[in-house]
């Protein structure tokens, strides 16, 4: 089908957002010269409610509501997100119809006095605005002190620059893609610290149906990456992931096997369970969600389950 003369993109207006929606917009202009390619900006709850941890204020969907509301008014075509920020269950009448390239997945350490978290004396402030990342730090930094952090990037690294905390954990991803990447002082390895599903992929969602708009995004999909986030968003999906529970699960694609690792924990960080899985790069995308089950299902037989219970119990 052919593309419509005009193509609307809905995207939050952070700094980052508007990136990627920018990046994306460029793609489809090159690949679309007949279109008109224009951004429609918009600010979500996510970015206003800016005082209380995500988990507290109805978590992730909070950033991809009004997109979505957007879509379904017919002012915008499509909308393109950070992977992480995607709730794990799409809202119905809505699909991810594209998952392009990976930018380095990893978190990162920011700090203007500190090389690294192991240099962080007792009782350092530490920021963060993932429950992941806590459950980490405490697991294993528990001399440290563990503070959210909300706001987008911008926000996050005045406050650390005003002092209110030593040190600060983001994703690397973001800075590198805002040209930041002089305040990275190290990236955490997967085995410092576990990405969150999705994390550095981008995300193109479209109402469930528009099949000339999925003709148009198909070629923004990376097969590889699609793959990976598949894995990591089915086992998440499994366990109940969401902004409330301390979950961490990332696959790579290594020696032609699809190898998926993931942890979910307390967020004390007190008790944890953690295990890996490999299986052959899936032909469908049921094949790659089977091997987010399987380890769903390995970390179940650890005790993943009461872990689970008592995360509903403090909600």
């Amino acid at each position: 089908m052919p593309a419509p003369s005009k193509i609307v993109i809905a995207s939050r207006e952070s700094r980052l957002a508007m990136w990627q929606a920018v990046h994306v917009q460029g793609r489809l202009a090159s690949l679309n010269p007949a279109s008109e390619v224009v951004i429609l900006g918009m600010t979500t709850k996510g970015d206003q409610i800016l005082d209380r941890p995500l988990a507290e204020i109805g978590g992730k969907g909070l950033f991809i509501k009004e997109l979505e509301v957007a879509m379904a008014e017919g002012k915008a075509h499509l909308a393109v997100h950070s992977m992480k920020d995607v709730p794990m269950v799409m809202p119905e009448g809505f699909v991810l119809a594209a998952i392009s390239a990976r930018e380095n997945p990893r978190d990162a350490f920011v700090s203007n006095n500190y090389a690294g978290l192991d240099e962080l004396p007792a009782g350092a402030v530490v920021g963060t605005s993932s429950l992941r990342r806590e459950a980490i730090l405490r697991a294993k930094y528990p001399q440290l002190v563990i503070k959210s952090l909300r706001g987008n990037l911008d926000t996050r690294l005045k406050k650390l620059d005003a002092g209110e905390y030593d040190a600060i954990i983001l994703a690397a991803a973001g800075l590198l893609r805002l040209g930041l990447k002089d305040r990275i002082k190290t990236v955490l390895s997967a085995e410092q610290s576990l990405p969150a599903p999705g994390q550095g992929a981008l995300g193109i969602e479209l109402i469930d149906g528009a099949a000339a708009m999925a003709d148009v995004v198909a070629p923004l999909n990376d097969p590889e990456t699609a793959h990976c986030v598949r894995a990591e968003r089915a086992f998440s999906r499994a366990l109940g992931g969401s902004c409330q529970v301390p979950l961490g699960g990332y696959a790579i694609i290594d020696n032609g096997e699809l190898w998926l690792r993931g942890f979910v924990a307390t967020a004390d960080g007190q008790e944890m369970v953690s295990g890996e899985v490999r299986g052959e790069v899936g032909k469908s995308a049921a094949d790659d969600e089977a091997l987010g089950l399987q380890l769903a299902a390995q970390l179940r037989a650890q005790g993943a389950d009461a872990i689970l219970e008592k995360l509903a119990h403090c909600q």
